[in-house]
């Protein structure tokens, strides 16, 4: 690479400061999917750990940040007929700051799990008054606002998908120990592994 094609150092500094810490391997990033995945398939499973597997396998199947997954609502997903054998799905995702529509497949395994997740979505909103949100993903537990009870089955927040996150990092780090590598506090390090490997492909 001749001088004048390589990276500004503040180019290199940019990107420095906006990913500090590298993604983990690739090998990594499926070990955390099929792990959630087991989990949220066992019988009682927390809605959490079903709602965080579903995170996993969006992000995985469509390199999907945060911000984007907070957009996507129910009718956004498409699981084929409800009767019907798992076979591949789809999802409608607005990237980024534009939001973009971009239509993406989905696996047979990961249009089972959401179908799993379409059922607790809705026992999570059964205390609601009026309608369910049309949000995909919603809260679990009761929380607290600004000193304010909220209850369980409105939309999350990024705020709620950064902590769900961080319970399940440090819940597996505790289980495996010294069995295996800890897991990265940020999600971000996980999604860029598959991101990453999708552009090398």
């Amino acid at each position: 690479m001749t001088s004048e094609h390589a990276p500004s150092p503040q180019a290199r500094s940019g990107e420095l400061d906006r990913y500090p810490r590298p993604p983990v391997s690739l090998e990594e990033a499926e070990w955390v999917w099929r792990e959630l995945a087991g989990e949220a398939m066992r019988p009682g499973a927390k809605p959490e750990t079903v709602r965080l597997a579903v995170i996993t396998g969006l992000v995985r199947a469509t390199g999907t940040r945060y911000g984007d997954l907070l957009r996507v609502r129910v009718e956004d997903i498409d699981l084929g007929p409800a009767r019907a054998r798992a076979a591949e799905g789809t999802v409608l995702v607005r990237h980024g700051k534009h939001r973009t529509p971009r239509r993406h497949l989905l696996p047979a395994d990961l249009v089972v799990l959401l179908k799993h997740w379409m059922v607790v979505r809705e026992e999570l909103a059964a205390e609601l008054e009026g309608s369910v949100p049309r949000a995909l993903l919603l809260t679990v537990h009761h929380t607290h606002d600004n000193g304010t009870t909220v209850a369980s089955g409105l939309p999350i927040t990024r705020q709620g998908l950064v902590l769900s996150w961080r319970r399940f990092v440090h819940r597996t780090n505790a289980r495996y120990g010294a069995l295996r590598p800890p897991l990265p506090t940020r999600f971000e390090q996980v999604r860029r592994a598959w991101t990453e490997a999708s552009r090398e492909d």
